[in-house]
């Protein structure tokens, strides 16, 4: 267990503690309710967390790049704000930042569930994702027992998803729709590319995560096979809290005019341009 938090770990644990004792130490007081777009503008600073992996959030070198992480400094920017961003790989830690306050935005793609929707306000659809099943590749042709080829394979099996994640209720569906029991290990302390590693390096067998990411790191990982999808294609979403109805049309607003333009299909490009699934 301490060679697998040092492998797939400790490489991102500095980074994300570097943004949270940032985050902390510009906050004088602790916020204790969510802000609208009013306050936000008064006091100059929107607070957004995000994920930290290879297309939203990452440091590469000295700079800071992503997807979501030039999107949200796009709108600060256009609205005269400062973005503060702080990255965590905790699904519940964003979803509870968001309820108590300490951040006004989700910059990170979620699933647009309708559990989700009782509790949160999404912005208009910026992505089309899935979940797939990562695997490593048939080594043993017919006769290889691990490799599986169609959903019906997984009955019995243990499959490794990051906790929280919109993957737990399709594979809870998935095993009523096959009549069997797949055997779902939420995993707290990893992100999905960690997951991935583990897959490739064989420390478990599979994981399911969201098809970009799988795709993003597969140039480096030839090893994995990521075909077999576990549900279908939908529209995945920034969210706000339900008492920032004003910060959401700000953010519709302006994704839908961001959206049509050259700077958006520069930063869309950088990082989904390859990704088939995105276009």
């Amino acid at each position: 267990m301490i060679k697998l938090l040092s492998k797939y770990t400790l490489p991102i644990v500095a980074v994300v503690l570097f943004f949270a004792i940032r985050q902390c130490e510009r906050q004088r007081k602790p916020t204790t309710h969510p802000r609208d777009y009013a306050d936000i503008a008064r006091q100059g600073v929107l607070h957004a967390t995000t994920e930290y992996n290879s297309l939203s959030f990452y440091v590469d070198s000295d700079t800071i790049a992503g997807f979501h992480y030039e999107l949200i400094q796009a709108f600060a920017h256009s609205k005269g704000l400062k973005a503060d961003i702080t990255p965590l790989m905790s699904v519940d830690e964003r979803l509870q930042g968001l309820a108590d306050g300490r951040f006004d935005v989700i910059a990170y793609g979620i699933l647009n569930s309708s559990e989700l929707k009782d509790s949160l306000l999404f912005t208009s659809p910026l992505l089309l994702n899935r979940q797939v099943l990562v695997q490593r590749k048939a080594a043993g042709g017919e006769h290889d027992t691990l490799y599986i080829s169609n959903q019906l394979q997984l009955a019995g099996k243990r499959v490794n998803v990051v906790k929280d994640s919109p993957a737990l209720l399709r594979l809870r569906n998935l095993s009523d729709e096959i009549g069997d029991t797949i055997y779902v290990h939420e995993v707290g302390r990893y992100g999905p590319e960690q997951l991935i590693d583990m897959v490739a390096h064989g420390d478990i067998d599979y994981a399911v995560c969201d098809e970009s990411i799988a795709r993003a790191v597969l140039d480096s990982l030839p090893q994995l096979d990521i075909h077999l999808a576990i549900g279908f294609t939908q529209f995945y979403s920034w969210a706000v809290s339900k008492q920032s109805p004003v910060l959401l049309d700000s953010l519709d607003r302006w994704l839908e005019g961001f959206k049509r333009s050259r700077e958006y299909k520069r930063i869309y490009q950088k990082y989904y341009g390859r990704n088939k699934t995105e276009r």
